[in-house]
């Protein structure tokens, strides 16, 4: 399929420094949030205990708050809506070993005058659980970031590999800034979906340099932005497609799919978004700042052609027998 029937180069390097202010901008301003108003981490990493919590009616949600006050264990207890007025989610920083009885029974005590409702789910996680599952998460990231370099380095060279490493730090740091502007809850799910964020936004990049790579070899100019442009250009209608189909079932989730993956579906739109952008922009940019030479690239490819073409010569002489 195609969506654009005549083929024509756009000048997107030409935009660069435009589209890099805008990054640093965007990146700056993540690092800022992150430093100044930090991440919510939720209670996967930092234990604790999650209630559900349904209504017959409209969720009284002051009164629950000030029964649980008069409750020494529910101390420093969140009390929020959960996606409608009649659901509401308590976020309590203590386990069972603090608390004698069950969680959702003394919860049930203790704001048994608020209205009918029922407990709908419990969820419980230690500390030394959460600190862990925090400490796995880093280096989740970590080592998906060092199996890239490794990666592109390989297969490409390592000027491609170094550009694609910083539009995934740029991806997820404009991600991560997102999350703490809006206060979304850090869980387990919001680490899936910076790991999902760190493999399309990688995705999108090799398919791109893939096509630089391509019109590298066959091209007749030493110009890389025109290289670029030429390579971006001839993969623009397959990059918009798969964004936008991509964009709207992630969008459906967020909209339907309830408030239990709403943080997940978020951050994943924010990331195809800024995902689709740097794979156009950042990445190609970057490598042109690297002063990445077409002329030497080329220089390399002959060399290695032409030791391909010695061992398949000795290869072939070894086989007849001549050797």
């Amino acid at each position: 399929m195609e969506l654009l029937k005549k083929y024509k180069m756009y000048d997107f390097m030409g935009q660069r420094k435009i589209s890099l202010s805008i990054s640093v901008v965007l990146v700056v301003a993540s690092f800022f949030l992150l430093f100044t108003k930090g991440l919510n981490y939720g209670i996967d990493f930092t234990g604790g205990t999650t209630v559900q919590i349904k209504y017959q009616s409209d969720a009284p949600i002051s009164s629950i708050r000030e029964k649980l006050k008069q409750n020494s264990k529910f101390d420093g207890t969140i009390v929020s809506y959960f996606g409608t007025n009649d659901e509401v989610v308590l976020k309590i920083p203590t386990s069972t070993k603090n608390i004698s009885n069950d969680v959702g029974d003394e919860v049930s005590k203790t704001i048994a005058s608020t209205g009918k409702f029922e407990i709908r789910k419990v969820d419980m996680v230690g500390p030394k659980v959460g600190d862990e599952l925090q400490t796995k998460g880093i280096m989740a990231i970590l080592l998906s970031i060092i199996v890239i370099i490794i990666y592109v380095s390989y297969r490409f060279q390592w000027r491609f590999a170094i550009s694609s490493v910083v539009a995934l730090v740029h991806d997820i740091s404009i991600a991560l800034g997102a999350i703490s502007l809006f206060a979304i809850d850090v869980n387990l799910d919001i680490l899936a979906a910076i790991l999902t964020i760190l493999g399309y936004s990688l995705n999108d990049t090799i398919i791109v340099f893939d096509r630089i790579r391509e019109g590298i070899t066959n091209s007749k100019t030493n110009k890389l932005d025109e290289v670029i442009n030429d390579s971006v250009s001839r993969t623009l209608t397959r990059t918009t497609l798969t964004s936008l189909t991509t964009f709207f079932v992630v969008f459906t989730l967020y909209i339907f799919g309830g408030e239990i993956i709403r943080g997940f579906s978020f951050t994943l739109l924010v990331g195809i978004v800024v995902g689709t952008y740097s794979s156009i922009f950042v990445a190609s940019t970057i490598l042109i700042n690297l002063n990445f030479s077409i002329a030497n690239y080329k220089k390399i490819l002959a060399v290695k052609l032409k030791q391909q073409q010695e061992k398949d010569r000795l290869r072939a002489q070894f086989e007849q027998g001549t050797i």
